[in-house]
């Protein structure tokens, strides 16, 4: 498949637009997303991809479509796993609810950044060595078998990574939000705000997922324009998806097993891509092995089903436990982070307490 430079360009442009006529509407004032407006937003994102998918169906073919969508779910599948991780962030933080939608934005501009560069290193590697198919499958059996094992972590507490600490030994941080800046002066002095800590967070979590994610993706189609654009439009949705899934995603108890299966599918894929093409010498002799191909048709049809199988079982478990179980009331605390809760006064810019490096 040859993509003319205009289309790349012109993709990248109408991605572009869609970034900042979400940051012109939602952003244009802080405000609390509510679940009817991240609604809109999520089926409007939804909507575009489908019209993508049915323009690369119109002109570059089925095949092409079928690996984009199917590239497209699973991005999208997997990027609950982000969610899970930001909802961890977000609270051990204390992030205003009417600024959260900002963060997750800042995440999402960097990802796609992480991810454009990662495709572009896998897409390089394939081409020159074919044998990183292998790498890549088993990678993603490793990890299938880690995530049906340990789960997605959305119950563990938050763990500042090395870089989030550093940062905080290094730089002179504030000890308030103020409003959704990330840089203020306080007595004439500047200052970083815990908004920047919590974007740095968020950044190095979609490190983490751009290394799981982009590998399964090449497990699909071996084109980086269908890797990319996928990835675009599942992380374009994602921060609406936040505020319309919300205490959702707690229900969807079976999915680490779902997404487990979809990455060991692809895994297994991979490898059996590798081995048809293998040119290996301790393997055959160097030959291709001839093994079965698993095609775009089958590839699609197992991650919708399973993807379908194990939400249906969440609910219908998550359903029967919490009609089983008594209430119990909320219980209240104090976050992680070293932010005091968001409350009345959480944005007010005042002369506070700073908390200076060292």
């Amino acid at each position: 498949m040859l993509v003319p430079l205009w289309v790349w360009l012109a993709t990248i442009g109408g991605l572009l637009v869609l970034l900042a006529i979400d940051l012109v509407i939602v952003d244009r004032k802080p405000h609390e997303v509510t679940v009817g407006e991240a609604g809109r937003w999520v089926a409007f994102y939804v909507a575009c991809a489908v019209a993508f998918g049915a323009g690369l169906w119109a002109f570059a073919g089925g095949t092409a479509a079928g690996e984009f969508f199917a590239g497209y779910i699973t991005e999208y599948s997997l990027s609950i796993d982000n969610l899970f991780v930001f909802l961890i962030i977000m609270s051990a933080f204390a992030v205003p609810k009417v600024h959260q939608h900002k963060v997750l934005l800042v995440g999402i501009v960097l990802a796609l950044v992480m991810r454009g560069i990662f495709i572009a290193v896998g897409a390089v590697a394939i081409a020159k060595f074919s044998a990183v198919f292998f790498l890549f499958g088993a990678f993603l059996i490793y990890t299938a078998v880690k995530l049906s094992r340990e789960g997605l972590g959305e119950d563990e507490e938050y763990e500042e990574n090395a870089l989030t600490r550093f940062a905080r030994r290094i730089l002179p941080v504030t000890d308030r939000y103020h409003g959704g800046a990330s840089v203020v002066r306080v007595d004439g002095k500047r200052f970083f705000t815990p908004m920047f800590i919590v974007m740095i967070a968020i950044g190095t979590a979609d490190l983490l997922f751009a290394v799981d994610s982009i590998p399964a993706i090449f497990g699909l189609t071996k084109e980086p324009f269908l890797v990319f654009t996928a990835n675009a439009f599942a992380l374009m949705g994602l921060r609406q998806l936040y505020f319309l899934l919300g205490g959702l995603l707690r229900r969807l108890v079976y999915l680490p097993i779902g997404l487990a299966v979809i990455l060991g599918f692809i895994g297994v894929k991979l490898i059996l891509e590798a081995l048809h093409e293998n040119s290996l010498p301790f393997i055959n002799g160097g030959e291709p092995v001839p093994v079965p191909e698993i095609g775009i048709a089958v590839s699609l049809a197992v991650i919708v089903v399973v993807l379908a199988i194990t939400t249906v079982a969440s609910l219908i478990k998550s359903k029967r436990d919490a009609a089983a179980a008594p209430a119990v009331p909320a219980a209240t605390g104090t976050p992680a982070g070293g932010v005091p809760a968001a409350g009345a006064d959480a944005d007010e810019p005042v002369q506070d307490p700073v908390r200076h490096k060292g």
